[in-house]
């Protein structure tokens, strides 16, 4: 799932900029992904446990949020920031918009989840 190039930027705008539904995503992108390729990953982030999607009646606009697992992809969405910062040094830094890293995850858990608990164990069952 990691190695696919939509579906980290789809966990990043989905976690830092806050974009949640379908049109969102689309539409929000500067990358520019096709609504097959959105809609196929959407897709397997949630099988894979990445997602979870609000189902709603039809013709409303569902909802994405992060399950435990997303939000333990941002320290790695981070990082790879900071990797291509490295890189590149024109490229915007972001990050100091966040504040406190364990503070914001903390408020995503909230949003996005409803709990403000520590996440449980992602070993494996």
């Amino acid at each position: 799932m990691m190695g696919d190039q939509w579906s980290l930027l789809i966990l990043r705008d989905i976690a830092l900029h806050d974009r949640r539904s379908f049109r969102e995503l689309l539409t929000g992108s500067d990358e520019g992904i096709s609504a097959p390729v959105l809609s196929r990953r959407l897709t397997d982030l949630t099988a894979a446990g990445f997602l979870t999607k609000t189902e709603v009646t039809r013709g409303k606009q569902g909802r994405y949020s992060l399950t435990e697992l997303g939000l333990a992809t941002i320290p790695l969405l981070i990082e790879l920031g900071r990797l291509g910062r490295r890189i590149d040094p024109s490229t915007e830094d972001r990050e100091a918009a966040l504040g406190d890293l364990d503070q914001r995850i903390e408020e995503l858990r909230a949003s996005h989840l409803g709990a403000a608990s520590g996440p449980p164990s992602l070993a494996p069952r």
